[in-house]
């Protein structure tokens, strides 16, 4: 079974060399209680450690089941100590912070045995000893014989070959050495029992083979045996033991729960740069959004304008400052006259372009690119939205477009410069109603329903208050909820020097969704009269019934800007859903009229005649009188007979049929008529900044390779308002993480420097794990997995104590700046963090698990 031959051991001490043992010669039977005996310093224990696989010999064999060993390697030795050996120590060498049970199923946990069945074969091994109800103590809670009990229980769990007792009873009183070699002698019946004593009575009454050793030599042997038997190959491989990662984080767990103080403020010490860097990008993160979110409620009011005609405002600028060509220079004798004005003039009509939206539309509904870059995109059309609201007396008031400004005499004064985009937007804003952005996420972000609900089919609309929950007195004006007649009044009022004094009015908001509207269709203003169409407008009877068979729009909410929203896609007014204009232009597009004008686009449909060419008209023939001559009736065809030819065609041209002043595409503008996929003006509304650079460069794409007078043209007049904002907050946010970052090493170096002084706190642990076969990998692994939990916890505990940090933080700054949430930890920002911190301490950690690792089993169980 065991043999050893010629075994020697040499170690230097020092300058001299030691030998240990010197040639030994032992070979044992399967079956037997061998005691070694000898005085100190003989080399019992190093005989007993080197069968055990502690030590290595220096020279000679040890034949294990008629296998040498000379050519193991350390993971040979492993399953032989895991599997085949069992030791039973002089102070027991338990784990301290391990329970009975756990100690004894470390062994069979490291042969890959289920936590089940290492439960099971540990509590029966702990009740062959008489320890079946001691389970759950820890090895300080129990006598001396009763920790040795659970060393042997701990030795016989994996069912080892060889029992190694290494002065078994020495720390026993008398009674108890005596219970303790009964049970080894019962065991010897069924293994090979090699025990070290220096009790020669014991000796004698309990080993039936007693071998005597002196200054590394055997000196005598009671009962040898010679192993002749060759090399067992019939015996199934045994599998390596390694040691599961949860067993290593069990392990260090409960290390280091008994050194809570120190594990609580090491974790806390390798939390402060966890926590800087933490608050930095809560700081960095709120600020961004709520960049991201001025971004985006301030282009939602100021989107990127593109009207079908366009204005280039940069190059009127350029002609008003003067920029000239150089041809016109002169002397400096006199003075010249400039060309400011005349350049300015052309230079405005020069740069109005004509945009075809029609493709654009077409080229932006099929890039896929660009729902990730907006926040909505809106069409608006020629055709114009008229709304009128039926008064309590059952006449209609037009409000929209908005009549205030007519009424107040200011008519003029707006549609001056009204053909440029900016002026444009702003006609737009003033109207009372207006298109709500097709972007449920948004209006919600930037509304709050104080009434009703939010609109879900075309003909339901809502009410738009400021913040205050008012509506401006302009609005009112425009709804017929103060009268118009009053403008005039406070004009004239203004120039005669009187103050104005406005009465304050309020209403509930059961009046206010109250209100009915009408939709009016262009084509309904006509109606057709001896078989031409008439336009009806000035007719109030026809007026009224068309308002009485008109939509009706409802009003079904009430809209106030949320609290956080720096600006919002609509002001105060009417908000409808897109759909109704898409309703509005079928209408128009489904009349009669529109589908006469249409199908006979050669001829007025107000006056029956044709359009004009454009051609000059023919001068008339003889042939074309004779032929008009003889459409005349009988009397006057005699009368003019009479006539010379010169004043017969001087007449008849008279009667000619004349071409209509109109064109076909002025009276399908007068109808309203536009085409859903030929819009007037799209307004696209960016995310952000970056995305608004993104469209313009699909814009700039679509443009390429067109000649210039297909290219899109607008004006873009947020331009970088704000783009560089988050930039310069990123960086700044970047040179504070490298300096916190510096904190987050050196508290790394710091625990890894702790993580040394627990493996010099825990030298015998690794010993008695080594001996019951854990591998140098293993033992690694112990201290990783303790540097792991440590640097969990100091990330766990950073993320915590930074998340109340911003509680206080967005309270001070919510009360300095109005700014909500101004720090904001983003859950993958916090589990990032985590996972560094758990990577710096276990890099940290690297060195001193390698150093354990390293540690000679032997030295290391010495060491108390």
């Amino acid at each position: 079974m065991l043999a050893l031959k010629n075994i020697t051991k040499a170690y230097d001490a020092g300058d001299a060399r030691v030998e240990a043992l010197k040639g030994v010669d032992l070979a044992f039977r399967t079956c037997e209680f061998a005691a070694i005996l000898g005085p100190s310093g003989c080399g019992k224990t190093t005989l007993l450690n080197i069968i055990g696989g502690l030590d290595q010999y220096t020279s000679g064999d040890l034949i294990i089941r008629g296998r040498s060993t000379k050519s193991y390697k350390d993971h040979d030795w492993d399953t032989y100590r895991n599997h085949s050996i069992g030791f039973v120590f002089q102070s027991y060498n338990l784990i301290p912070h391990q329970t009975v049970l756990r100690n004894v199923e470390l062994a069979l946990t490291l042969s890959g045995v289920s936590k089940s069945e290492c439960r099971r074969r540990a509590t029966e091994a702990l009740k062959k000893v008489g320890l079946g109800d001691q389970l759950k103590k820890k090895p300080n809670q129990m006598s001396g014989g009763q920790m040795q009990r659970v060393a042997i229980a701990r030795a016989l769990v994996n069912d080892p070959d060889i029992l190694l007792a290494d002065e078994p009873t020495g720390a026993l009183d008398s009674e108890t050495s005596v219970q303790v070699m009964e049970i080894l002698k019962e065991i010897s019946k069924e293994k090979l029992v090699i025990m070290v004593t220096h009790n020669p009575e014991l000796a004698d009454t309990y080993a039936n083979r007693i071998i005597r050793l002196l200054d590394g030599k055997v000196i005598s042997d009671t009962n040898p045996h010679t192993a002749e038997s060759p090399e067992d190959t019939t015996r199934k491989k045994q599998k390596k033991p390694s040691m599961s990662f949860l067993t290593a984080l069990s392990l260090s767990l409960n290390n280091l729960m008994t050194k809570k103080g120190r594990t609580i403020l090491t974790a806390f010490a390798g939390s402060i740069g966890i926590i800087g860097i933490a608050l930095i990008l809560s700081l960095s993160t709120g600020v961004n959004a709520y960049i991201e979110r001025v971004e985006r409620d301030t282009l939602s009011s100021y989107p990127l304008m593109i009207e079908k005609q366009t204005v280039d405002m940069t190059g009127m600028m350029e002609a008003m400052m003067g920029a000239v060509a150089e041809s016109g220079q002169h002397d400096m004798d006199k003075i010249y006259s400039g060309q400011m004005m005349t350049n300015f003039m052309s230079g405005m009509m020069s740069q109005v372009d004509e945009n075809d939206l029609k493709g654009l539309k077409e080229y932006l509904e099929q890039e896929e690119t660009l729902d990730a870059l907006v926040s909505g995109v809106q069409y608006e059309y020629a055709t114009p939205l008229t709304v009128y609201r039926l008064m309590d007396d059952g006449t209609g008031m037009q409000v929209n477009p908005s009549t205030t400004f007519d009424s107040a005499g200011f008519s003029e004064m707006m549609s001056m410069g009204a053909s440029n985009d900016m002026m444009s937007a702003s006609m737009r804003q003033m109207d009372a109603f207006q298109p709500l952005i097709d972007n449920e996420e948004m209006l919600s972000s930037q509304f709050d329903v104080i009434h009703g609900r939010m609109p879900e089919k075309y003909d339901e609309a809502v009410l738009i208050v400021n913040e205050r929950n008012e509506l401006s007195d302009y609005t009112l004006y425009t709804l017929g909820l103060r009268d118009q007649k009053e403008l005039k009044g406070m004009m004239a009022g203004l120039m005669a020097g009187k103050p104005l004094d406005s009465e304050s009015i309020s209403f509930t908001y059961e009046e206010m969704m109250a209100l009915s509207f009408r939709l009016m269709v262009n084509t309904d203003y006509f109606a057709k009269e001896n078989g031409v169409w008439v336009d009806k407008r000035s007719d109030a009877a026809h007026m009224q019934q068309v308002l009485e068979n008109a939509p009706q729009i409802r009003i079904v909410g009430i809209l106030r800007p949320a609290e956080d929203a720096v600006a919002t896609s609509v002001t105060g007014g009417i908000g409808y859903r897109p759909e109704l204009m898409r309703f509005l232009l079928e209408k128009v597009n489904d009349s009669e009229i529109v589908k006469e004008q249409l199908a006979h686009q050669d001829t007025d449909i107000f006056t029956g005649l044709a359009f004009a060419t454009g051609d000059a008209q023919p001068a008339m023939s003889q042939q074309d009188v004779q032929l008009m001559l003889a459409s005349l009736p009988p009397e006057q065809q005699a009368m003019m007979a009479q006539l010379p030819p010169e004043q017969q065609m001087q007449m008849m041209a008279q009667y000619a049929p004349k071409a209509s002043d109109a064109t076909l595409e002025g009276n399908l503008s007068l109808l309203g008529v536009s085409q859903e996929d030929d819009p007037s003006s799209i307004y696209l509304y960016p995310i952000d900044f970056e995305a608004k650079e993104e469209i313009e460069q699909l814009i700039a794409a679509y443009n390429e390779g067109k000649p210039d007078d297909q290219q899109i043209r607008y004006t873009d007049y947020v331009g970088l308002m704000m783009s560089s904002v988050t930039t310069i907050v990123n960086a700044i946010s970047y040179i504070l993480i490298a300096f916190v970052a510096i904190s987050l090493v050196v508290s790394s170096i710091m625990i890894g420097i702790i993580t040394y002084i627990s493996v010099l706190e825990r030298t015998k642990e690794i010993g008695i794990l080594r001996a019951i076969g854990a591998s140098k990998r293993d033992i690694s692994r112990v201290f990783n997995a303790e540097t792991l939990i440590v640097g969990f916890t100091a990330g766990a505990l950073g993320i915590g104590v930074t998340l109340l940090l911003n509680l206080l933080v967005n309270h001070i700054i919510f009360t300095l700046t109005s700014i909500p949430n101004a720090a904001g930890l983003p859950p993958v920002a916090g589990l990032i963090l985590v996972g560094i911190s758990m990577v710096l301490t276990f890099i940290a950690g690297l060195i001193p698990s390698r150093l354990a690792a390293k540690k000679d089993p032997v030295v290391a169980l010495r060491t108390e």
